[in-house]
């Protein structure tokens, strides 16, 4: 992908990426970006497709992604709905992938850097409370009450997908500002998950999660570098997940987060130097198996899953979960049933005011009292903007509300009151970024020198290619 857009050339269609000019990004970081931005525009079509499906398929939709099919191997067998084939297995890989990002900002990111990352982490957790106590103050009775969770997170691919279409016109900082506060919202976001939406648990089948977990520690800490002992045992762990009643998704974000993101031992990057110049002195077919074997080993584990993972999680799953989840009935009936509904109301204030006000007072309090910075051209007006924008709460709010509620009413209101509220965050945040982003003030006075580019073998993407 290249960084800048060349001028004359039509602008990409609706599933091309988006090339945005990030000079001062890494390579690795503005690929996700790019993959992200790419994913909004698919996730889209996906939801407009599911709408269109829902209404003009006499009930096909519904009869379509409640299908019941079955694995069975041995002794053991299981039985879903194709859509929680979807939501509960092929999901399981876009936390994979969240849990990797995680990971890495963690490790080599700005989540290193306390006083970096503490402005946009106060701001997630104003993003995180304010509109869940927003919706628990309008509805806080009966069944429907279980729906706080559900404005609590922001949708990364279409947040920033709508940053993208800005191009320099949007600080990186500020992207880099609402990825990182996109970061802790979801960490937030499955806590809540794993903790309040956990109906049952089967104590055995923890105990077994448990084990394996522990077995990841362990392949860590011997320092494999190889992805198929934390891939195979992942799919275990998926497994007793699953079994032991938590939601199987969260065994994603625990592989992602246990595999390593360090950079490389000084003996790996020797061994390709030496099979390498092997390779060039004379050409040998085993030599060349060393040297590609080498190259591997210098790319760090969690680049490498990523690398081959997140156009999957990207381009195909995030669009067949919106697919799958987005479609619902609409008619007279239910859209005045949905106009006077607390759970719609809830929803949509919820994730439009909620975020905007949380995130907006929480990184203002921070950056006040000093407990961090946001360096670069920054401006209060992009904080407002973006503040807004992060409203859009698309893809893990329609995963809670399929968690929260069982009733098919109270699931399509829910539903009606994401799309509302995110069409609406979306629009309104997109107006404020582009009329208020360079009126306001610097939220910082120290501009700051530009981030280094990263160097070292594990950043090269021909050789993150290799892996």
């Amino acid at each position: 992908m290249s960084d800048q857009s060349v001028p004359g050339r039509p602008s990409p269609g609706p599933s091309a990426r988006v090339n945005v000019p990030l000079p001062y990004l890494p390579p690795a970081l503005k690929q996700f970006l790019a993959d992200e931005a790419g994913s909004a525009a698919l996730l889209l079509v996906a939801a407009v497709a599911a709408l269109i499906w829902a209404n003009t398929a006499g009930g096909e939709y519904e009869r379509f992604w409640t299908t019941a099919t079955s694995i069975k191997i041995g002794h053991w067998s299981t039985s879903l709905d194709v859509r929680h084939w979807v939501n509960d297995a092929a999901m399981a890989v876009f936390f994979l992938v969240v849990g990797l990002e995680i990971s890495r900002e963690a490790t080599v990111g700005d989540l290193r850097n306390v006083r970096r990352v503490a402005v946009p982490a106060c701001g997630a957790i104003g993003g995180l409370v304010l509109p869940a106590l927003i919706y628990f103050a309008v509805e806080h009775h009966g069944a429907a009450a279980a729906g706080w969770g559900i404005p609590m997170s922001t949708d990364t691919a279409f947040l920033i997908g709508i940053l993208a279409l800005f191009g320099p016109r949007c600080p990186d900082q500020l992207r880099l500002f609402l990825l990182t506060l996109a970061i802790v919202d979801d960490i937030g976001a499955i806590t809540v998950m794993a903790v309040f939406y956990t109906p049952r648990v089967h104590l055995a089948a923890l105990i077994a999660a448990g084990c394996l977990v522990l077995v990841l520690i362990a392949v860590r800490w011997m320092r494999v570098w190889r992805l198929w002992p934390y891939v195979l045992t992942g799919i275990g762990l998926w497994i007793a997940v699953y079994a032991s009643g938590v939601h199987p998704t969260l065994a994603g974000v625990l592989v992602g987060l246990l595999i390593p993101a360090t950079v490389v031992e000084s003996e790996q990057s020797e061994r390709f130097r030496q099979f390498g110049r092997a390779v060039i002195e004379r050409a040998d077919p085993q030599r060349a198996r060393l040297a590609a074997s080498a190259a591997r080993a210098t790319v760090p584990a969690n680049d490498r899953l990523q690398d081959a993972l997140h156009p999957v999680s990207a381009f195909v799953v995030i669009p067949i979960f919106g697919l799958a989840n987005a479609g619902v009935r609409l008619n007279g009936a239910v859209l005045r049933h949905a106009a006077t509904s607390g759970v719609t109301i809830g929803i949509v204030v919820a994730l439009l005011v909620g975020n905007a006000v949380g995130i907006s007072v929480a990184t203002g309090a921070a950056l006040r009292t000093g407990l961090g910075d946001l360096p670069g051209r920054v401006r209060y007006g992009h904080l407002i903007g973006g503040a807004v924008l992060a409203g859009i709460g698309f893809t893990i709010s329609l995963f809670v509300t399929d968690l929260a509620f069982h009733d098919v009413v109270l699931r399509d209101e829910a539903k009606i009151g994401v799309l509302t509220g995110s069409l609406l965050a979306a629009v309104f945040g997109s107006l404020l970024l582009r009329y208020l982003g360079e009126r306001l003030p610097l939220c910082s006075l120290d501009e700051g020198p530009p981030p280094p580019l990263p160097t070292g073998p594990w950043r090269d993407p021909s050789l993150a290619a290799a892996g």
